[in-house]
């Protein structure tokens, strides 16, 4: 274990913070501290930084109610940088994003790994730069009332081939819903994490429910 006074803070007082998710080990976002936000963090449990632009200390999730709580905060060999691992009430990015890094430079495609997550911050992309010629671009443009109705339209194709039994078909439109569903949830700026956070709410309300009639 090191002390707060053994770090070595920049010429303006500031250390590197790289943040990531405990759980999935994901980096969620490069932010600064000083001593003073860092004593804060250490003494909350909750991420605190200082924003270089504003000049002032900001506590995450103070407006947004997307707290993160500190699971463990650790130093580099040089003492110069830190790495501190949270579990997020939600998404860590202010674009409602699960992590702040989601604009590819690029990138090995027979290695990269499909996510929901790694779906929604692709939309989010084309939401935000509306490349020509993209698909998702077009409907991004067309805005809230054409993407409702291709929402509509591929759950009625998912009821056809469901009422078929074609397995096959079925998956490929479900695939065709989901895309439309996250488009939906981009332009409504609706996060993964709102939407897990959810459906956790409810398998909790389920679970008790199961035990209260195994009871009586």
């Amino acid at each position: 274990m090191i002390d707060i006074n053994q770090l070595k803070f920049d010429k303006d007082g500031l250390i590197p913070a790289i943040v990531v998710d405990d759980k999935s080990g994901e980096v969620l976002t490069l932010a600064y501290m000083n001593e003073e936000s860092l004593k804060i963090s250490l003494e909350k449990r909750l991420t605190c930084f200082y924003s270089r632009s504003r000049k002032c200390l900001w506590l995450k999730g103070e407006t947004s109610g997307n707290y993160q709580h500190i699971k463990s905060i650790t130093a580099d060999c040089d003492l110069d940088a830190l790495v501190v691992k949270v579990e997020k009430d939600g998404p860590a990015c202010h674009t409602g994003a699960d992590s702040c890094f989601f604009n590819t430079l690029i990138q090995d495609e027979t290695g990269a790994k499909f996510s929901m997550q790694s779906l929604y911050e692709l939309l989010l992309d084309r939401k935000k730069n509306l490349p020509e010629g993209s698909y998702t671009t077009y409907l991004f443009e067309k805005g809230i009332d054409k993407i409702l109705k291709k929402v509509g339209e591929e759950s009625t194709e998912v009821i056809i081939a469901g009422k078929a039994d074609d397995k096959k078909e079925t998956i490929y439109e479900i695939a065709d819903l989901a895309y439309h569903i996250m488009v939906l949830m981009c332009q409504m700026d609706i996060s993964v994490d709102e939407v897990k956070a959810e459906l956790a709410s409810r398998h909790i309300i389920d679970h008790k429910v199961k035990q209260e009639k195994m009871t009586k």
